[in-house]
């Protein structure tokens, strides 16, 4: 019976530090940058110390405060560390939305940029639409557009 107790008392005392271990595993400036990139914003110029002092500084902020994609070494994007990081976005499209053609991107007022991720085409002709974009199941998201009644599947491109 006490080994009992003790063995949940410890795993109570370092179930917390694994959690801080598993947070701290998001990609460093290093693992989200191409080396041009790197080189391009002048981090290559910084001492390892300041190196260390701004991943640590975007660590503390989160992977999804800053928004930065990360770059795998296949050359693919992610826009989020893991599905978890995944919420409804919901901004206008800026400026005119013509309908869906088949490989329709759009620039959102947020700053990001989709496209049409499935066939379809449909016209509209509305200007700023309000958009809600929800995380659908094995990694694609939904765009549903006001005043259209559609909504397609997109990928996010920036």
């Amino acid at each position: 019976m006490p080994s009992r107790v003790l063995l949940i008392a410890v795993f109570l005392l370092f179930s917390p530090l694994c959690t801080v271990q598993a947070q701290s595993q998001a990609p460093t400036l290093e693992e989200r940058m191409s080396q041009d990139e790197f080189t391009a914003a002048g981090l290559d110029k910084l001492s390892p110390e300041q190196l260390k002092f701004l991943n640590d500084w975007i660590q503390a902020k989160g992977v999804s405060d800053i928004g930065a994609p990360i770059r795998h070494k296949d050359g693919t994007t992610s826009f989020y560390a893991s599905d978890s990081d995944r919420e409804v976005i919901e901004s206008s499209i800026a400026g005119e939305f013509n309908g869906w053609n088949g490989k329709t991107r759009v620039t959102l007022e947020n700053g990001q940029v989709w496209e049409q991720a499935e066939s379809g085409r449909s016209g509209y002709h509305l200007t700023a639409p309000k958009v809600k974009i929800k995380p659908m199941s094995f990694g694609s998201w939904l765009m549903y557009v006001d005043g259209c009644g559609c909504d397609v599947r997109v990928k996010r491109i920036k």
